[in-house]
């Protein structure tokens, strides 16, 4: 039973950790560099750790910058101010993503620019080779080590865990928590201490401030985790995090 457990926290935050550390982060707001060297072992780790629900950086990248450029009026890919229920929303969130990332899609040049591309490797790791593949991996773990019926009942979230983060952040910080900055969308702050989705769920803040690398630090609570990873990769000359303006609440 520990190991299912273990399992399954590693595989939410480490999957959870390249979806805004590298998708993002880097790839839609470019908040930090890094050479391209090190921009494909990151492509490498996000397929290893993402598994059989791997994102493209570059789909992620255009769509969330639409997302931004759009937010909650109909040209908006994920807004639940014109979807009727989560999942009329994730259904086009998903269809929009898969048309930008298989090119279908024209989109405008500003959404492209300087987005991370590695076409042969998203291939693979897109295919139904490598998704059944992983997923085969997860079943073949649970088999082993599930010694209680109902632990079978997170198999299935392992295969869908980049589609429920994105969810809870378009969702539901559009609809519940609380707002520290009066902008043009719906954006709100989903958890005061954000345990959870290693500070996503500070959507307000990041829609005030999209570019920032600190999605937290509006307010003494708001402890962004990822950015204090990212403060260390930037010591250790791994990355470089573009310059940040102090910010605050108005008085």
């Amino acid at each position: 039973m520990l190991a299912i457990f273990i399992f399954f926290v590693a595989h939410w935050y480490l999957s959870l950790f390249f979806q805004t550390f590298f998708l993002h982060r880097y790839a839609a707001h470019g908040a930090f560099s890094m050479s391209k060297g090190m921009e494909k072992v990151i492509f490498v780790l996000t397929w290893i750790f993402q598994g059989s629900n791997y994102l493209s950086p570059y789909g992620y990248g255009i769509m969330h910058r639409m997302h931004h450029a759009f937010a909650d009026t109909p040209k908006d890919p994920h807004s639940p101010k014109y979807d009727e229920n989560l999942f009329k929303m994730m259904w086009r969130t998903k269809t929009t993503y898969s048309a930008i990332t298989n090119k279908t899609l024209k989109v405008d040049a500003r959404f492209t620019e300087n987005v991370p591309e590695w076409t042969a490797f998203d291939k693979f790791a897109r295919s139904w080779v490598s998704r059944i593949g992983w997923g085969a991996a997860y079943t073949v773990f649970y088999w082993h080590f599930a010694t209680e019926w109902w632990l079978w009942l997170l198999l299935p979230l392992h295969y869908l865990l980049s589609p429920i983060h994105g969810a809870i952040i378009n969702w539901f910080a559009h609809r519940y928590g609380y707002r520290n900055f009066n902008v043009g969308d719906t954006s709100r702050n989903l958890l005061p201490v954000d345990f959870l989705m290693m500070g996503e769920s500070y959507h307000n803040n990041h829609h005030k401030f999209g570019s920032r690398a600190n999605f937290g630090g509006i307010r003494w609570h708001e402890i962004d985790p990822t950015y204090y990873v990212m403060l260390l990769l930037d010591k250790l000359k791994l990355i470089k995090i573009r310059e940040q303006k102090s910010v605050a609440l108005a008085a």
